[in-house]
């Protein structure tokens, strides 16, 4: 089944973005009456049908909503440095919106590679990993700010922060809680500066280790994502 996006979908007739349009018309050649799925990216999808069938401006007449599969009863925020190689980073922006993921925040840290993140791009990423993974939410892609902004934020249920250190003990896996929100900062390849920490610990964060390994910074978000997921799934 062919799915498009459409954030400000409500039942009855609505209008395709002109790029949607040209996809379905264009490229999946869709016809007048075709069946087709539409998802706000708030949680819900739409069957739908399409009735005008125009490259520019394609019109689809949409059911009443219905939630999709992907509700969870917590919130998923990670905090990430984006890395100098770009395209690890959409990587991650990609499968983290097909795990599920509520909100990915790039932070400019001490020792950060990249000074700029083009947010757009990383949406259109996740608009389409979600649409290709059959998710009905479309995570919130906060644009590059710097840490010490970051940390101004308000932070909902538990607070985390993946840190490189013999001392940190604690792994997330067994310190996160399943059912509860959750905010995850991950740092750079050359990890946070002791300043960086010592200001997430004031704001309320916990110190947590991934592990024995290694990690590269995509990975450790991606292992972050997936853990907090593998808890909740086996609590249920």
């Amino acid at each position: 089944m062919h799915i498009f996006y459409l954030p400000e979908a409500a039942e009855g007739i609505v209008k395709l973005s002109e790029e949607e349009s040209k996809h379905a018309i264009r490229v999946l050649r869709l016809n007048a009456g075709d069946p087709v799925v539409v998802t706000n990216g708030k949680g819900y999808f739409f069957d739908a049908s399409l009735v005008v069938a125009h490259p520019k401006q394609a019109l689809l007449s949409l059911q009443q909503p219905k939630p999709g599969p992907d509700h969870r009863p917590f919130r998923l925020h990670l905090a990430v440095a984006a890395t100098k190689n770009a395209d690890r980073m959409e990587w991650f922006v990609e499968k983290a919106t097909e795990i599920g993921i509520d909100e990915i925040s790039f932070i400019l840290t001490a020792h950060s590679e990249r000074k700029h993140v083009n947010a757009e791009r990383m949406e259109k990423i996740a608009v389409s990993a979600m649409k290709q993974s059959l998710k009905s939410r479309l995570p919130i892609i906060n644009p590059q700010k710097t840490f010490a902004e970051f940390l101004q934020n308000q932070f909902q249920g538990q607070a985390f922060i993946a840190w490189i250190d013999d001392n940190v003990k604690d792994l997330l896996s067994t310190s996160y809680q399943s059912g509860m929100d959750c905010t995850i900062l991950i740092g750079p390849e050359g990890d946070f500066a002791q300043e960086e920490v010592q200001a997430a610990l004031n704001a309320g964060f916990r110190p947590v280790s991934l592990g024995n390994s290694r990690l590269r910074t995509e990975t450790a978000a991606m292992v972050s994502v997936h853990t907090i997921h593998l808890i909740n799934q086996i609590s249920r």
